[in-house]
């Protein structure tokens, strides 16, 4: 699988806490217009995520910003392992990063710190058409703090042998023809329909999402929970009877077990997840290779697929950057329809507008993932989530309680305190 699709989970699934590390380079940004050597000798220090930048595109990109600029960049490659402590350290610095990537939904975090330039004028010259749903995550306060980079969502991944053996002859285009399909699944008797544990709380939030729904609401100055609302019922219904054709428990997440290695042993219908999970389930039985399809989660019509959880990347600039002309000039380059398009292709990842989905044809995870990008959302893109999602995550613990018989209403009063409680910690 693509290592950016890889690299896109670890930005959704970590509490980033932004910053990079800074340029050696001091000099005042001169402000002048960009052109052939309108900043000679300057270089730019760019942060970026193991696996984000492809070394073709780092090369390419690199020899346009020197043509147009006279300015060379200097990228930073990161790891994971630790990068909260470090780039909220290199924020703080004299010298922070000029340019740095930044998971989507940690964005609101990263400007309620102020380390964020405005990057206003970048959006009104050259992102006009980009996809707002994607670009929802870069805004705080009505305040452009970001530019939208790449994306990837979940999707269905499905055995081609089982689902021929039930006579399926076609993926599902709406929900409920999903839903007959997995019946057809369950009468035949030889596999598990689909694969979802009680916890898989990702999609759950896509379903939220799919219902226009809130998971949390404004009392007074404060965050609380809103898990009590209908349409959050409405989403736990839609999960519930999805995960009424599993076996899985409904106390686990995807993870425990890893829901790639159970679907690799070839008894499994289909599963929810990201297209590099797939990847995993060949590691573990490479003859299941062939029989691997993928499909757009469906929605309630054919017209509109499923909500879904956009995990991904912005790119920002520091705020105390000395060169931030100059860093708007980079992000001008580096989002270009052409890089923009060539990251898209090399990566396997979502771009920021969908004109651009063109370069993901022959990419079968992507082309299946990209349809839903612009129905999809985030979790709430507010400073005082980060805190929610930390184990045990009391969403987790309220899906469970509803698939054992609770109603959504109980359920959401049983985890309301500790969910509140966390909302109103100090960020």
């Amino acid at each position: 699988m693509k290592r950016k699709l890889i690299a896109a989970i670890g930005v959704a699934g970590m509490m980033i806490s932004i910053a990079a590390c800074g340029s050696d380079d001091t000099e005042k940004d001169t402000a002048k217009p960009a052109g052939p050597d309108s900043y000679k000798g300057q270089t730019l220090t760019v942060w970026a995520m193991d696996g984000s930048t492809p070394d073709q595109w780092q090369k390419d990109l690199s020899a346009a910003f020197e043509k147009k600029t006279g300015a060379t960049v200097k990228f930073e490659v990161q790891k994971w392992d630790g990068i909260q402590q470090k780039l909220t350290t290199a924020l703080s610095e004299e010298n922070p990063p000029d340019v740095f990537e930044i998971g989507n939904t940690q964005t609101a975090a990263y400007a309620k710190s102020g380390g964020l330039a405005d990057l206003g004028d970048v959006k009104s010259e050259i992102g006009t058409d980009w996809a707002e749903s994607l670009n929802k995550a870069s805004v705080v306060d009505g305040t452009q703090y970001a530019a939208p980079w790449y994306f990837a969502n979940r999707v269905v991944i499905y055995n081609k042998s089982v689902f021929a053996d039930a006579g399926i002859t076609d993926t599902p285009k709406t929900r409920d023809e999903f839903f007959a399909d997995l019946d057809k699944i369950k009468a035949k008797g030889k596999a598990e329909p689909l694969y979802l544990p009680g916890q898989n709380w990702y999609f759950f939030d896509g379903l939220t999402i799919g219902q226009g729904a809130d998971l949390v609401k404004k009392d007074g100055d404060k965050w609380v929970s809103n898990l009590a609302d209908p349409k959050i019922g409405a989403a736990m219904d839609i999960y519930k009877k999805y995960q009424a054709y599993s076996k899985a428990p409904k106390d686990k997440d995807e993870a425990t077990p890893q829901q790639a290695d159970v679907f690799a042993k070839g008894k499994t219908g289909a599963f929810i997840g990201m297209g590099w999970e797939a990847g995993t389930a060949i590691a573990a039985n490479p003859a299941i290779e062939k029989e691997i399809g993928y499909f757009t989660i469906p929605g309630e019509t054919a017209d509109k697929p499923e909500g879904v959880f956009l995990g991904g990347s912005n790119l920002a600039v520091a705020e105390g950057s000395k060169k931030k002309d100059l860093a708007k000039e980079f992000l001008k380059l580096a989002l270009s329809d052409q890089f923009e398009g060539q990251l898209a292709k090399l990566n396997g990842v979502i771009p920021n507008k969908e004109s651009l989905n063109s370069n993901l044809t022959g990419n079968v995870v992507a082309e299946a993932a990209a349809p839903a990008a612009k129905v999809g959302g985030t979790t709430p893109l507010i400073p005082e989530w980060a805190a929610v999602e930390n184990a045990p995550n009391p969403i987790k613990t309220f899906m469970t309680a509803v698939l054992n018989g609770k109603s959504n209403e109980e359920a959401a009063k049983q985890v309301e305190a500790e969910l509140n409680k966390r909302l109103a910690q100090q960020q």
